[in-house]
């Protein structure tokens, strides 16, 4: 399978740039993937259609204010993004400059000292603070917007789900922007439940599938957790012929990793999961997501659930309806 097949021309000018005022005013394409007919809608009319009965799985991990600018030992400034925790005060990190090598001390704000204790592939490093910072990085440390994003982000709130609980992720799942807690009491007042997992969003996300061959790409790694609570609610609606809705990407590759006969089980740790066409969805019956970059492994798990063509020709159909792109843009729910 070609990695061209999933490339697509969009005009730079459809790539959001903010979020709307209202999170559900956001546009959504509807399309049905038995028959491909589309409609178009709006997210706050999501409840259309669903059904009673639905559960939708949300992811609640919350974006790292993970952007920190230090300075050197030697003299000058260097910009280091945070991309996971693997103690109270070691982290692995983005560097700006592969100069930064092992040894090199860095200085942040509120004084707080770090250290490059190893190099890895590329910008990548892990770094040893001095003193734990979770709890300083909402003074100290800024949102990672997307580097498809140019305009300065008014409230770093509008970047996490208003479901987002536990801090871990590099990006957000941006399907989930688009709820509000109004809209998600008006779907649970019409018999719709809930059910949240954990999947740690990494930058590779937004990496593009560079080979050429998509069954030769080795596909990033993410932390995922389904605890007990989602598992029951999961399994429940399926034995019921309920059906499973995944909101986003994330939900869709923590519910498959966790698939098992006739339902999901308890998962916490690394998943290595790579959907593309061919995969057999085991968990997911339907799916709530936005739109995706050319050639991205998100795009390919789209097309594994409904088909590429199928997905192009919607993509296509929301160019030309001006949709906006990407993860401050507009969404698709794919029944």
């Amino acid at each position: 399978m070609k990695t061209e097949d999933f490339n697509y021309h969009l005009p730079r000018v459809l790539i959001a740039q903010t979020p709307l005022p209202v999170r559900h005013a956001s546009r959504l394409l509807v399309c049905d993937r038995a028959t491909g007919e589309i409609t178009h809608s709006k997210f706050s009319e999501i409840h259309q259609f669903l059904r009673r009965g639905d559960l939708l799985v949300i992811n609640k991990t919350r974006v790292i204010p993970g952007r920190l600018y230090a300075w050197k030992d030697t003299g000058g400034k260097a910009e280091v993004l945070l991309l996971k925790r693997n103690s109270d005060t070691r982290w692995e990190v983005l560097v700006g400059g592969k100069r930064i090598q092992q040894g090199k001390r860095l200085t942040f704000p509120q004084n707080i000292q770090g250290e490059i204790i190893e190099v890895l592939e590329g910008s990548k490093r892990i770094i040893e603070f001095d003193q734990p910072v979770d709890k300083v990085l909402d003074q100290i440390g800024e949102m990672p917007l997307p580097p498809y994003i140019h305009e300065r982000l008014q409230d770093p709130e509008r970047y996490q789900t208003v479901f987002s609980e536990q801090l871990g992720s590099a990006a957000a799942p941006t399907a989930g922007l688009h709820f509000t807690k109004e809209l998600m009491e008006e779907l649970k007042k019409q018999s719709i439940d809930f059910a949240e997992i954990t999947l740690h969003v990494g930058l590779d996300t937004f990496a593009p599938v560079t080979e050429e061959i998509v069954e030769d790409h080795k596909i990033h790694t993410e932390w995922c957790e389904v605890e007990e609570e989602a598992v029951g609610k999961i399994n429940q609606a399926k034995s019921r012929g309920q059906r499973v809705i995944a909101v986003g990407t994330t939900s869709v590759r923590s519910l498959e990793s966790a698939a098992y006969v006739g339902g999901v089980k308890p998962i916490s740790g690394s998943t290595g999961l790579f959907i593309y066409p061919g995969y057999q969805f085991k968990v997911v019956d339907c799916m709530v997501t936005n739109f995706h970059l050319p050639k991205s492994s998100l795009l390919m798990l789209v097309s594994a659930f409904m088909g590429r063509e199928n997905v192009m020709r919607c993509y296509e159909e929301a160019i030309r309806e001006r949709y906006r792109f990407y993860s401050f843009g507009d969404a698709m729910l794919i029944i």
